[in-house]
């Protein structure tokens, strides 16, 4: 049977905290598998570059033993336009037959490769395999889950249950579908998700194989960016399902409204409700043309209580995350 490859691109960019540890999670993996490791740093201007060279140098002599079937480890450093482009310039270098991505901040858990190379040679009819994933906070301490479910397509449109760092595909089904999209900065997972999924046999496996990092610089929790987060995604439920689903039209809602009201009033909860209903309303009816029933059956007691949930707590249950870890 023959060894199969495993590419995984970092996108890396001024998170030099982590990234050994990121580093160390793809490189410690054991099993009957080739690490095809590949990292595309944004020419950062922390010690990113130095933990990278570092590796580079333990690989290349020798000096750091591994536990799978081999390791090619390189890299870049240079400008680029985004976390996109970069993960596009690795996934042209990428030579494995199976692909992942694995942000700088984010790890995988011991075992997590092996599994997905036996299931992958198990069920070689899968396009897409995806797994369950904690939420830790910068410390590396777990404070939550990411919800993760049975593939469902039509659910994809109001619910994104498929987690990045938890998610590896084929490679000639990334490329068959276009890779990723370039003009996206924050959804282009959950757009690749879309496409494949349309097409590709997806399989969930119910095995936790990543910690998904939330600090105050992440992404996914930084305020300046969620209102794009969530617009991008909206567009492409909008693109995919003809469909405006309420539960992501009440998401950006909320964070627009919160960001544009006064400060005295955005402080106070029962006024950001108020006026994320009221945005909400008129927004899906001109977006759908009128409520259609896909949205009233998603006007259930668990999609309001979020109205009264910061995205933190949403997210993993916690009301924030602890300052001491984030500093």
């Amino acid at each position: 049977m023959k060894i199969p490859t495993i590419s995984i691109v970092t996108p890396s960019f001024n998170q030099g905290v982590f990234l050994a540890e990121t580093i160390e999670s793809v490189i410690s993996q054991a099993g009957n598998f080739i690490i095809d490791y590949i990292i595309v740093d944004g020419a950062s201007s922390d010690n990113s570059v130095d933990i990278i060279k570092y590796y580079d140098a333990l690989l290349r002599t020798g000096e750091r033993a591994f536990a799978c079937r081999g390791i090619t480890f390189r890299w870049m450093s240079e400008k680029d336009q985004g976390q996109t482009d970069a993960l596009a310039k690795g996934f042209r270098m990428a030579e494995g037959e199976i692909c992942a991505w694995l942000n700088s901040d984010d790890t995988y858990l011991p075992g997590t490769l092996q599994t997905v190379a036996a299931f992958f040679c198990d069920y070689p009819e899968t396009g897409l395999l995806y797994g369950k994933a904690h939420y830790c906070d910068a410390a590396g301490a777990i404070i939550g889950r990411y919800r993760t479910e049975e593939f469902n397509y039509g659910k994809l449109a109001w619910f994104n249950f498929i987690c990045q760092s938890s998610t590896f595909f084929r490679k000639e089904v990334f490329d068959s579908v276009g890779g990723l999209d370039d003009t996206l900065h924050f959804a282009m997972d959950f757009d690749l998700w879309l496409r494949i999924g349309n097409r590709f046999t997806c399989r969930y496996l119910p095995e936790f194989l990543s910690k998904y990092r939330l600090h105050e610089s992440s992404k996914t929790i930084l305020d300046k960016s969620l209102y794009r987060n969530s617009e991008e995604a909206l567009r492409l439920a909008v693109h995919y399902f003809d469909w405006a689903p309420l539960t992501r039209i009440v998401t950006s809602c909320s964070i627009y409204c919160r960001e544009r009201l006064p400060p005295f009033l955005a402080r106070r909860k029962p006024i950001v409700i108020l006026a994320t209903v009221i945005c909400s309303v008129c927004r899906s009816l001109w977006m759908n043309r009128g409520f259609r029933k896909k949205d009233l059956e998603l006007l259930n007691g668990e999609h309001f209580r979020k109205l009264f949930k910061s995205r933190i707590e949403i997210m993993t249950g916690k009301q924030s995350i602890d300052k001491e870890t984030t500093s």
